[in-house]
């Protein structure tokens, strides 16, 4: 049975009154069935000529939201994305007024509406790049959520179980998408330290699990960005393990940067894992052999292949600097082919870099040597009187990980 705006209002006065989030943002979302109804039975509409025949049926500021709402809906119906957004914009800034002398109640509504606010802002930026126009909504949409941000944060009133802080980082999570996909990742800073200067806030492993996931996520990412590798893998372990195993993208998403860690620390993924993940093997599987096989030269055409697409991810610096675990594996099999010797001839691994297509001289491959023994990943000294590569008798190769500063 359809919906009118008359049995609509009710409703929503009737979820107010009863403290229903859920029911709330269900009624607030566009998407949801009614939405469909109230663009029907308003073939033209505008806020004015609403306000004035429904301003006041309902307590302020709900039927500006009411009203909103069905402008809302009727833009989207009329593929009109950015004014959509603009009343979208303004209906969560309506529902503010509301928010903040409220408990947590409220918060499925929040999420509701600020994910709605996002998609739009999303929906109307990529029409405005279509039609060679310059938009700006999802920037604007970053600043509606810091605000929410702002309202969450400073509840001080509300009993600790029912409070607008347990919102915090699913809002602190939204702003970073916002960001990330604005390309201000700067300015990701100023929302994390005004989260770390606040005590009040309960422990993130007292939230929900899919806020730490995406907190966690973001975190590692900042990290990532900043070369900070220690911190953005333990971030992104975290957050891999404490992702919802049916969430195949999510988990992708988090494996497409943790996965080259882990090989910059020696640990080369499993078969298992990477047929669970296709769109990785494809991309990270050429590296990964090359590695274990010591082949630069088909590590070299790997990063040439896929150059365009590691560049689009930030990828394209740390697997160029995993190249290294390549040399390491091509001149390990030097010293395995010589039977574990101490001493070994430059001119052998001069010649296992030539077989593998990398055509330097004596001089660049006693260089090559040398860099692997000042990174840690072989244990000796050169003899350059004698071209002698002398290793250690005990444990020549150490393991990757065990080197002072494995991500290095």
């Amino acid at each position: 049975m359809a919906m009118t705006f008359s049995t609509f209002i009710i409703t929503l006065a009737e979820t107010i009154q009863s403290e229903n989030g859920p029911n709330l943002a269900y009624l607030l979302r566009p998407t949801s069935p009614h939405g469909k109804d109230l663009v029907k039975e308003f073939r033209n509409p505008t806020r004015e000529t609403l306000m004035s025949r429904y301003g006041g049926c309902i307590e302020s500021p709900w039927d500006d939201i009411a009203i909103r709402y069905v402008m809302v809906t009727t833009h989207i119906a009329r593929k009109r994305a950015g004014e959509a957004f603009n009343e979208q914009s303004q209906l969560v800034s309506q529902f503010f007024r509301y928010f903040i002398n409220n408990t947590g109640w409220t918060l499925p509504a929040l999420f509701s509406m600020l994910r709605d606010l996002r998609d739009l802002a999303f929906d109307a930026d990529n029409y405005a790049k279509y039609n060679n126009q310059k938009s700006e909504c999802m920037e604007s949409a970053a600043g509606v959520v810091v605000k929410a941000f702002s309202n969450c944060m400073t509840d001080r009133t509300s009993p600790p179980s029912e409070s607008r802080k347990w919102g915090v980082y699913y809002v602190v999570g939204l702003v970073l998408k916002c960001y990330f996909r604005v390309k201000r990742i700067s300015l990701s800073k100023n929302i994390l330290r005004a989260l770390n200067a606040n005590p009040d806030i309960p422990p993130l492993s007292e939230y929900p699990r899919s806020h730490q996931v995406t907190y966690r996520y973001y975190l590692g990412m900042l990290s990532f960005l900043n070369e900070d590798y220690t911190k953005s893998e333990q971030e992104l372990t975290l957050a891999f393990y404490q992702c919802f195993i049916p969430a195949h993208s999510n988990q992708e998403r988090i494996l497409t940067y943790l996965l080259p860690l882990r090989v910059l620390r020696g640990h080369l993924p499993t078969r298992d894992l990477m047929d669970r993940f296709p769109v990785l093997d494809e991309l990270f599987t050429p590296f990964i052999a090359a590695i274990r096989a010591g082949d630069i030269s088909a590590y070299d055409a790997a990063l040439d292949k896929w150059e365009r697409r590691l560049l689009e991810l930030n990828l394209w610096l740390t697997l160029e600097r995993a190249r290294e675990l390549c040399i390491r594996g091509l001149f390990r099999r030097v010293w395995v082919a010589t039977d574990q010797s101490t001493r070994i001839p430059i001119s052998m691994f001069h010649c296992s870099l030539r077989l593998k297509g990398i055509d330097v001289s004596m001089e660049e491959a006693e260089c090559y040597v040398a860099n692997m023994i000042y990174q840690g990943y072989m244990r000796g000294y050169i003899s350059h009187e004698k071209q002698m590569v002398v290793l250690a008798s005990v444990n020549a190769f150490p393991r990757v990980v065990d080197r002072s500063a494995p991500l290095s």
